[in-house]
């Protein structure tokens, strides 16, 4: 397997033809039914019509496309993997090509909600399914034999009489073909490829080094620039002086926009040591000063108890349900800002001409970025071409492409290429956080535990809709009410990996352990039964989940873990369960008492995504889903002092380490259902169970984020 970046794509089509005389087939993404076959040195201008492309070359390779921005979600390895399977090729003779922007062919290229693989699993399938029939249909003419009796293996057509060819050697008469209709894919049980262990195509590039990334890019003649934004939320650039800077070796410019101040010289070392010579002043900036103190637990309180709440859901009669119930369990749980982290910071070539725009670097939101860009200009959409580079971690971050328009508006004023880095800190203080969250949990029980009411209020800063009124309990309690209060603030936030339920889950299913313990019951015993009740509710636009597939993974999770079983003296398992981006996960983190202290030693985890097409990159996303959980619920937070934020690198911002890390033990539910979502859906679940565990080793229940501040004395030793 190799993989490689094209500009455009018609570089792909040049480079398909150099093989000469191959098959060249172009497909829709929007629609499973749409073929046009070539030969690969021929009318390849008439193919624009598709916006996905397999090349089968003379020389026995294959060439796929790759369209969505490759975040480390694996799609450039599970999208040929998908291909690969229904045409039933070898798959070391594949070569990913990374796919530049172009939406007028692709539908969604974007990287994000885990949602890349879903989209374009059965239209791969079908290209893949095609291009095989046609193979085998010339192959067919070539013997004058029936189709129906040929077979196919590792990219070769066989004879019943032991004659074969290879697909290279058929590849210029099928191209020649009128592409089939409703070619009949393969049965899931017949997968060789799929549910197989593959490794990243990019992992060779990535060890050695070789340039993947927006930070590995280079233009001839570019320039670099740093750009110093305002030190804390609610300030503005009063004034700034750069005589000094400007001297200094390598300095070309520096130059202020939009509430900013940027440095641009001939390299790194250069504009870093520039920056800290200018002179700046800033100053409060009116209304968006307001709001300073960084007393976020005194606003949430407020919040809270106010009367100011949108109701999301209500289901029978909540207040009636709270008069009546026997016992009332309530708690309140809160998380704080966090920012994304990732190993690569933000940064964007730009190189903006007359007439013409180039962009290139990691952007999961390709689309949007241009578009901003042309709207930011004033200049149409087609004068901007866009290069989708390897991303070196995202978690949601580059959906705000802000860093996109920094580097183009400051080549257009520079009038020069320009790749615009952030360094460390710049990323870490200059917002586009996870937003700060308060939940209040109500439920009503009766004289039997039976749980007969359900109510939440969500407070969130910038978080938007701070609930999930759909997913459950919503469907298995008969009386629910659920609110959400927005409050805005001049800190800016954005999507953080699994928006909104990476927190919210936690919290939820801490509560519902508390509900279980208050109604008497087992917990995983208490889910079962809420989840058959919701089984016989209607699930359909007012529910998002599926209750039976939610039962299977708590089963299996439940066996895994020896839930039911006798456990050991000290030896502590804590549950939870949730439903994130169309998939259903189950976890259960073990802790056991060591010299009085709690030591998280297993998380057991169990997950329905349908069918699996890597089982290397699936483990990966489930595993770095859980460990990013965890230590995030362990050490993660950003607090304010008037309006900066006290956290600004890893020194001070706690990540969990290598050597904290617990066995993971992963499980998937083989039901053949089409993929979902994977690259989040593992991450809610965890600090649930984390919490549950630690409330049974310790008697403490841990409702505030991080838990290493809550009680930092328990959990010294933690991991």
């Amino acid at each position: 397997m190799s993989t490689f970046v094209l500009h455009s794509r018609r570089e792909f089509l040049k480079q398909s033809a150099l093989i000469g005389g191959g098959l060249f087939l172009g497909f829709d993404l929007f629609s499973s039914k749409k073929f046009k076959a070539v030969q690969t040195n021929a009318g390849l201008e008439n193919s624009y019509d598709f916006n996905a492309y397999l090349a089968i070359n003379t020389d026995g390779t294959v060439t796929i496309f790759s369209p969505n921005p490759e975040v480390g979600q694996g799609v450039k390895t599970s999208f040929p993997m998908t291909v690969a399977e229904e045409l039933d090729f070898d798959w070391t003779k594949v070569v990913v090509v990374q796919a530049p922007l172009d939406t007028n062919k692709f539908e969604r290229q974007v990287a994000g909600g885990s949602q890349s693989t879903p989209h374009s699993w059965k239209r791969l399938r079908q290209a893949g399914a095609t291009a095989r029939r046609m193979l085998m249909d010339a192959a067919a003419q070539r013997w004058g034999a029936d189709p129906a009796a040929l077979t196919t293996e590792n990219g070769t057509v066989k004879h019943p009489d032991g004659r074969q060819l290879s697909y290279g050697e058929l590849a210029a008469d099928a191209a020649k073909l009128t592409p089939p209709k409703d070619v009949p894919l393969k049965d899931p049980r017949d997968f060789k490829l799929i549910g197989t262990f593959v490794r990243n195509v990019d992992n060779p590039d990535i060890l050695t080094g070789k340039p993947l990334y927006g930070l590995d890019i280079y233009r001839e003649g570019m320039l670099t620039a740093v750009i110093q934004r305002p030190p804390a939320f609610g300030q503005k650039l009063k004034s700034f002086d750069a005589s000094a800077a400007k001297t200094m070796p390598g300095i070309v410019d520096v130059v202020s926009f939009k509430n900013k101040v940027a440095v641009v010289g001939k390299s790194t070392w250069d504009v870093l040591q520039a920056r800290k010579a200018v002179k700046m002043e800033w100053e409060k900036d009116g209304d968006a000063a307001l709001e300073s103190t960084g007393d976020h637990d005194r606003l949430f309180v407020e919040l809270m108890n106010g009367n100011q709440a949108e109701v999301k859901r209500r289901d029978g009669d909540p207040d009636a349900a709270f008069a009546a119930a026997a016992k009332i369990v309530e708690a309140e749980y809160q998380c704080p800002f966090l920012s994304h982290a990732p190993m690569e910071p933000m940064n964007f070539f730009a190189d903006v001409r007359p007439g013409k725009v180039e962009l290139a670097g990691p952007v999961q939101v390709p689309q949007s970025a241009r578009d901003q860009v042309a709207k930011l200009l004033d200049i149409p959409v087609e004068q901007i071409s866009l290069e989708l580079t390897r991303i070196g971690g995202g978690f949601g971050r580059r959906l705000r492409p802000d860093f996109v328009l920094e580097a183009a508006e400051l080549s257009s004023l520079v009038k020069a290429p320009v790749k615009v880095i952030w360094t460390r800190e710049d990323d870490m203080m200059g917002g586009i956080y996870r937003p700060a969250v308060r939940y209040r949990f109500r439920a009503a029980l009766d004289k039997a535990g039976n749980l007969t009411g359900y109510q939440l209020r969500g407070v969130g800063i910038n978080a938007g809709n701070a609930t999930r009124e759909n997913n459950f309990p919503s469907g298995a309690v008969p009386n629910v009410l659920i609110e959400s209060v927005e409050h805005k603030s001049p800190i800016t936030t954005g999507p953080w990996r699994a928006p909104i339920t990476n927190f919210l889950a936690g919290a939820e299913q801490s509560f519902l352990d508390e509900v279980a313990e208050a109604a008497g019951k087992d917990p995983v015993t208490m889910r079962l039964e809420l989840f058959r009740k919701a089984k016989e509710a209607p699930v359909g636009e007012k529910l998002n989940y599926d209750p039976e597939r939610f039962i299977k993974v708590i089963e299996l999770a439940a066996e895994k873990s020896g839930w039911f079983n006798k456990r050991k003296k000290g030896v502590h398992l804590g549950f939870s369960v949730y439903y994130a981006h169309l998939s259903y996960v189950a976890q259960v983190a073990e802790i056991v008492m060591t010299k009085r202290k709690p030591g998280l030693r297993k998380v057991y985890c169990a997950v329905d995504c349908g069918i699996v097409v890597n089982q290397s990159g699936a483990l990966n996303q489930v595993v770095g889903s859980i460990v990013d959980g965890l230590g995030h619920a362990m050490y993660g937070q950003l607090t304010f002092r008037d309006g900066a934020t006290q956290q600004n690198n890893f020194h001070s911002y706690r990540l969990i380490r290598m050597n904290e890390i617990p066995e993971v033990e992963v499980y998937f539910v083989d039901n053949g259902i089409d993929p979902t979502g994977l690259g989040e859906p593992a991450l809610p679940p965890l600090s649930g169970a984390v919490a549950n565990a630690l409330y049974k080793a310790t008697g403490k229940r841990f409702r505030k984020q991080p838990f290493v501040e809550e009680n930092g004395g328990i959990l010294e030793r933690l991991l």
